[in-house]
């Protein structure tokens, strides 16, 4: 990551200085602000069918920061679902979600309050549902792999720690228009959607469903597990 980077927050509302402390509990890594390095993706976020957003922007220099980024090698999946299920409320539907949920959380979770920033992947809308499917059996973790990147949404960066909050700097904002970034946004999930179910139609046969991890104890240095998340 460069010294000094440009962060964009999409919102309904313009933000000049971000709250700790503020925002939702069960967003993906916690409590943070959660930003992109993509104004075209923060433009996305910012609007609702009904209203137009605005896509703020703000320079932050990382140095001596402690940074997470568990879309490197040095991470698998599978980390990045330990976080997810340890934040987001998921719908455990059968006894094998709930020993799922259990088994991530004792091998491969992260300790993300250590850090001041994370990067990981988004699991907006749709990619949400794909890692609750794999949660309940229904997908491998090797098309949980590739279902993770069918729409493209990049990294998300997550301040984290009040010292992190305390270098944002706002630098002003965008209107993002509800007619065109809207539009954008549904265009990207119902093409991920269509890619998905054509991936569910080709049979995974050498493919590890959750079962299959948890029945052989499988830890995070299995070579079956998909490691780097970036796209």
């Amino acid at each position: 990551m460069k010294k000094t980077i440009t962060l964009y927050h999409g919102s309904p509302r313009v933000i000049e200085t971000p709250v700790y402390g503020g925002g939702r509990k069960n967003n993906d890594y916690g409590p943070g602000f959660y930003c992109t390095e993509s104004i075209d993706l923060a433009k996305e976020w910012a609007v609702s069918s009904l209203s137009d957003g605005f896509a703020n922007r703000y320079s932050l220099d990382t140095e001596g920061l402690n940074i997470l980024s568990l879309n490197s090698p040095d991470h698998t999946i599978l980390n990045w679902m330990a976080v997810l299920v340890s934040h987001r409320l998921f719908t455990l539907g059968t006894p094998v979600a709930k020993r799922a949920r259990q088994y991530l959380t004792d091998h491969f979770n992260v300790n993300v309050g250590a850090y001041d920033i994370i990067c990981g992947y988004r699991a907006d809308d749709s990619y949400y549902d794909y890692a609750e499917a794999f949660l309940n059996n229904g997908i491998t973790v090797q098309q949980l792999s590739v279902a993770m990147r069918l729409g493209r949404l990049g990294e998300q960066i997550v301040i984290r720690s009040p010292y992190a909050f305390s270098l944002l700097h706002f630098e002003g904002f965008e209107t993002a228009e509800k007619e065109i970034c809207y539009t954008l946004r549904k265009a990207r999930n119902d093409e991920a959607e269509r890619r998905y179910q054509k991936l569910l139609e080709e049979e995974d046969k050498d493919g590890l469903y959750i079962q299959d991890i948890i029945r052989g104890g499988i830890s995070n240095y299995d070579p079956r597990i998909p490691r780097n998340l970036s796209v």
